[in-house]
């Protein structure tokens, strides 16, 4: 039986990371597969992921996802699932996933500079009213059409290297009403000295 190591590289994988002398730092690594307190803690926090999927021929597609922030819900020890809203009616993810389970879950978080990546199998879930209870936020506005649920079957958040820091709007609102603040304090200040 295979284990998460098994999930994240492949004999050839293996095969490359001895001829390229990376293979020793991997062995006897502990992969977690089981949500933890950590990753519960992260997906909390994110609003944006990709999403990785392949047809029965190995022709890959990745697909951005996005919605209120925690939208990538845990819902057991090993399982994820988040509203799949309405989209560009291509529906490639789905049919993919009809022929193969296989997928995979990038999170690049910019502010932290870190990077999850999430290799597991999904599935589409229509018509369940109480799981889509548990997934969809009735403030946000896309309309959400099913669910998809991901099995994680092994996961890793690691190296910073190479990503940039960027912002969201809501990351950086704190610092600029205190500066929006602190400007109209030395405005009134200034208007204040000058009249007086």
């Amino acid at each position: 039986m295979s284990g998460p190591e098994d999930v994240l590289f492949s004999p050839a994988v293996k095969a490359e990371q001895m001829r390229l002398g990376s293979r020793t730092q991997f062995e006897g690594r502990a992969w977690k597969s089981e949500i933890t307190d950590d990753l519960r803690q992260f997906l909390a926090a994110i609003d944006t992921f990709f999403f990785a999927t392949a047809s029965s021929d190995g022709r890959p597609y990745v697909q951005h996802r996005g919605g209120p922030a925690g939208f990538l819900k845990p819902i057991g020890s090993h399982m994820l699932a988040f509203a799949d809203f309405a989209g560009n009616r291509q529906y490639i993810t789905l049919g993919h996933l009809k022929e193969n389970d296989r997928a995979h879950i990038f999170i690049p978080h910019f502010a932290t500079q870190q990077r999850l990546k999430l290799w597991g199998r999904a599935r589409v879930v229509e018509d369940d009213a109480e799981l889509m209870e548990r997934l969809v936020d009735t403030s946000y506005k896309a309309k959400p059409q099913r669910a998809i649920a991901f099995r994680i079957e092994a996961w890793d958040i690691n190296c910073r290297q190479h990503i940039v820091a960027r912002y969201s709007e809501a990351e950086i609102a704190p610092a600029v009403n205190q500066l929006t603040q602190r400007i109209k304090e030395l405005e009134d200040e200034v208007a204040r000295l000058k009249g007086g």
